[in-house]
């Protein structure tokens, strides 16, 4: 088997972010004057009917939300903080992609201790089409965490 040099990882296989998404659609329903049952699943789908909407400054209140709810909604798991440290000092290029907006993304990489050990994040629409081009042809894709954790 050829060493991998280059991991493009779903943010989902490092900290169900998804949880956290739905708590800050429900706090900012009356908000953003927009029912979160409306929007789609596909979080760069909702994060575009968001800005058609004219929803104002739903980023940085997601960004807010995100930085004092993230502690309760991801926790660090010690054998997926240990697979992220073994490949990134295994000299393994990591980048992480996600349907997420970008300030969720950024904020569940820091509260699970990963951002550190990351070199690239993509999110919205098209991610994984940006971070293995980021990455290279020879990058592997990771979308569970049970994928990670079997990574050589």
């Amino acid at each position: 088997m050829t060493a991998v040099r280059a991991l493009a990882i779903e943010l989902d296989a490092i900290g169900d972010t998804r949880p956290l998404w739905s708590a800050w659609l429900e706090s900012a329903r009356g908000v953003l004057e927009i029912d979160p049952a409306e929007l789609s699943v596909d979080r760069s789908e909702a994060a575009a009917a968001l800005d058609r909407a004219a929803a104002g400054n739903w980023r940085t209140l997601l960004e807010r939300f995100a930085e004092d709810h993230a502690p309760a909604y991801l926790r660090r798991d010690a054998a997926t903080s240990a697979a992220l440290q073994s490949l990134a000092s295994g000299g393994v290029e990591l980048g992480v992609f996600t349907d997420a907006p970008e300030q969720l993304a950024r904020v569940a990489l820091a509260q699970l201790g990963a951002a550190r050990r990351v070199s690239l994040l993509e999110s919205g629409a098209g991610a994984l089409e940006r971070i293995l081009a980021a990455l290279g042809p020879d990058a592997a894709v990771v979308r569970t965490r049970n994928d990670l954790l079997q990574r050589p």
